[in-house]
Protein backbone atom coordinates (compact mmCIF):
# COMPACT_ATOMS: atom_id res chain seq x y z
CA UNK A 1 0.00 0.00 0.00
CA UNK A 2 1.52 3.49 -1.10
CA UNK A 3 0.56 5.91 1.11
CA UNK A 4 1.21 9.81 1.20
CA UNK A 5 0.94 12.72 3.69
CA UNK A 6 0.22 16.03 3.68
CA UNK A 7 0.22 17.98 7.09
CA UNK A 8 -1.48 21.11 6.39
CA UNK A 9 -2.23 22.38 9.76
CA UNK A 10 0.76 23.93 12.11
CA UNK A 11 3.69 21.92 13.71
CA UNK A 12 2.56 20.61 16.51
CA UNK A 13 4.96 18.16 18.86
CA UNK A 14 2.05 15.90 19.13
CA UNK A 15 1.53 15.50 15.66
CA UNK A 16 1.30 11.96 14.49
CA UNK A 17 4.67 10.30 12.73
CA UNK A 18 4.33 9.77 9.55
CA UNK A 19 6.23 6.20 10.09
CA UNK A 20 2.83 5.60 12.81
CA UNK A 21 0.23 6.59 10.15
CA UNK A 22 1.93 4.16 7.65
CA UNK A 23 2.16 1.65 10.09
CA UNK A 24 -1.55 1.96 11.37
CA UNK A 25 -3.41 2.01 7.72
CA UNK A 26 -0.88 -1.19 6.52
CA UNK A 27 -1.17 -3.43 9.62
CA UNK A 28 -5.23 -2.28 8.88
CA UNK A 29 -5.15 -3.56 5.29
CA UNK A 30 -3.13 -6.39 6.94
CA UNK A 31 -6.76 -7.97 8.07
CA UNK A 32 -8.14 -10.96 6.16
CA UNK A 33 -11.36 -9.16 5.69
CA UNK A 34 -9.06 -6.27 4.42
CA UNK A 35 -6.25 -7.59 2.84
CA UNK A 36 -7.26 -8.21 -0.68
CA UNK A 37 -8.88 -4.99 -1.17
CA UNK A 38 -6.46 -2.11 0.20
CA UNK A 39 -3.57 -2.80 -2.07
CA UNK A 40 -4.09 0.40 -3.57
CA UNK A 41 -2.81 4.45 -2.66
CA UNK A 42 -4.09 6.45 0.29
CA UNK A 43 -3.53 10.23 0.45
CA UNK A 44 -4.00 11.09 4.12
CA UNK A 45 -4.05 14.90 5.36
CA UNK A 46 -3.63 16.36 8.46
CA UNK A 47 -5.77 19.77 8.03
CA UNK A 48 -6.81 22.66 10.83
CA UNK A 49 -10.60 22.68 11.73
CA UNK A 50 -11.10 25.32 9.43
CA UNK A 51 -10.54 23.21 6.55
CA UNK A 52 -12.35 20.59 7.88
CA UNK A 53 -15.75 22.73 8.34
CA UNK A 54 -14.96 23.62 4.78
CA UNK A 55 -14.80 20.44 3.80
CA UNK A 56 -17.68 19.07 6.03
CA UNK A 57 -19.90 22.24 5.02
CA UNK A 58 -19.83 21.21 0.87
CA UNK A 59 -19.56 17.95 1.43
CA UNK A 60 -21.85 16.88 4.04
CA UNK A 61 -23.75 19.86 4.44
CA UNK A 62 -22.61 19.79 8.03
CA UNK A 63 -21.05 23.33 8.86
CA UNK A 64 -18.93 22.53 11.68
CA UNK A 65 -15.63 20.75 11.43
CA UNK A 66 -15.51 17.31 12.51
CA UNK A 67 -12.42 14.66 13.40
CA UNK A 68 -12.39 12.52 10.41
CA UNK A 69 -13.57 12.75 6.68
CA UNK A 70 -13.08 10.03 3.84
CA UNK A 71 -13.49 10.37 0.10
CA UNK A 72 -13.60 6.87 -1.76
CA UNK A 73 -11.88 7.43 -5.07
CA UNK A 74 -14.13 7.09 -7.64
CA UNK A 75 -13.00 6.66 -11.19
CA UNK A 76 -14.05 8.19 -14.65
CA UNK A 77 -15.41 5.82 -17.06
CA UNK A 78 -12.19 4.17 -18.78
CA UNK A 79 -9.79 5.43 -16.18
CA UNK A 80 -8.38 2.66 -13.90
CA UNK A 81 -6.18 3.70 -11.06
CA UNK A 82 -4.81 2.55 -7.88
CA UNK A 83 -6.04 5.11 -5.83
CA UNK A 84 -8.35 4.13 -3.06
CA UNK A 85 -9.07 8.00 -1.55
CA UNK A 86 -8.41 10.29 1.13
CA UNK A 87 -8.22 10.19 4.86
CA UNK A 88 -8.98 13.80 6.10
CA UNK A 89 -8.01 13.87 10.09
CA UNK A 90 -8.75 17.53 12.06
CA UNK A 91 -5.55 17.28 14.76
CA UNK A 92 -7.02 19.61 16.96
CA UNK A 93 -10.69 17.77 17.16
CA UNK A 94 -8.91 14.23 17.62
CA UNK A 95 -6.57 15.74 20.10
CA UNK A 96 -9.80 17.55 22.40
CA UNK A 97 -11.31 14.22 21.96
CA UNK A 98 -8.97 12.06 23.36
CA UNK A 99 -8.27 14.70 25.98
CA UNK A 100 -12.19 14.27 26.65
CA UNK A 101 -12.55 10.74 26.38
CA UNK A 102 -9.35 10.14 28.76
CA UNK A 103 -7.37 7.96 25.55
CA UNK A 104 -3.90 8.61 24.35
CA UNK A 105 -3.75 10.59 21.32
CA UNK A 106 -1.57 7.91 19.31
CA UNK A 107 -4.59 5.38 20.53
CA UNK A 108 -7.35 7.77 19.11
CA UNK A 109 -5.61 8.70 16.04
CA UNK A 110 -5.00 4.65 15.22
CA UNK A 111 -8.76 4.08 15.34
CA UNK A 112 -9.23 7.00 13.50
CA UNK A 113 -7.36 6.10 10.56
CA UNK A 114 -8.65 2.04 10.47
CA UNK A 115 -11.99 3.97 10.53
CA UNK A 116 -11.78 6.32 7.23
CA UNK A 117 -9.92 3.32 5.73
CA UNK A 118 -12.89 1.32 6.46
CA UNK A 119 -15.45 4.04 4.94
CA UNK A 120 -12.84 4.04 1.72
CA UNK A 121 -13.15 0.28 1.24
CA UNK A 122 -17.29 0.91 1.79
CA UNK A 123 -18.14 0.31 5.55
CA UNK A 124 -20.18 2.62 7.14
CA UNK A 125 -22.17 2.80 10.17
CA UNK A 126 -25.88 4.76 9.15
CA UNK A 127 -27.57 1.52 10.03
CA UNK A 128 -27.56 -0.28 12.91
CA UNK A 129 -26.72 -3.61 11.80
CA UNK A 130 -23.71 -1.74 9.22
CA UNK A 131 -22.51 0.19 12.62
CA UNK A 132 -22.30 -2.88 14.85
CA UNK A 133 -20.32 -4.59 11.35
CA UNK A 134 -17.42 -1.93 11.47
CA UNK A 135 -17.06 -1.37 15.13
CA UNK A 136 -16.38 -4.85 15.33
CA UNK A 137 -14.04 -4.58 12.68
CA UNK A 138 -12.33 -1.50 14.08
CA UNK A 139 -12.31 -3.26 17.33
CA UNK A 140 -10.50 -6.03 15.83
CA UNK A 141 -7.69 -4.47 14.01
CA UNK A 142 -6.85 -1.84 16.40
CA UNK A 143 -6.42 -5.18 19.18
CA UNK A 144 -3.73 -6.28 16.59
CA UNK A 145 -2.13 -2.58 17.16
CA UNK A 146 -2.65 -3.58 21.02
CA UNK A 147 -5.09 -0.77 21.65
CA UNK A 148 -7.87 -1.20 23.58
CA UNK A 149 -11.65 -1.37 22.57
CA UNK A 150 -12.50 2.17 22.13
CA UNK A 151 -16.24 1.81 22.27
CA UNK A 152 -16.18 0.10 25.77
CA UNK A 153 -16.43 3.35 27.06
CA UNK A 154 -19.34 4.52 24.90
CA UNK A 155 -21.43 0.97 25.07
Amino acid sequence: MNIAIQIATPKHQDLPTKNFIKKVLQKAAEHPLLHSRSKKEILVRLVTPEEMQKLNAYYRKRDYATNVLAFPFVAPPGFEAAMLGDIIICHKILKTEARAQHKALADHYAHMLVHGLLHLLGYDHLKPKEAKTMENLEINILHTLNIDNPYEEHQ
